[in-house]
């Protein structure tokens, strides 16, 4: 995933892909207590993915403020 594709979504959806990150993250944490990761670079990507969504949508609530 990268930003020029997460430009072009609404907020409504970016809000959505953003829980989606933060349950797969949690599963990941999860497995990774119990052992049973195997994938261990997944756990980075999520975390660097929903920190790339946060972004955009505060890029978008700002440029809806100066708007305002």
């Amino acid at each position: 995933m990268n930003a020029s594709e997460l430009r072009d979504k609404s907020a409504d959806q970016l809000k959505d892909q953003l829980g989606d990150l933060k349950k797969e993250a949690f599963n990941l944490r999860f497995q990774q207590a119990t052992g049973q990761l195997e994938n261990t670079s997944r756990m980075r990507q999520v975390r660097r993915d929903a920190a790339r969504v946060k972004t955009i949508l505060n890029e978008k609530a700002a440029a809806a403020a100066a708007e305002a």
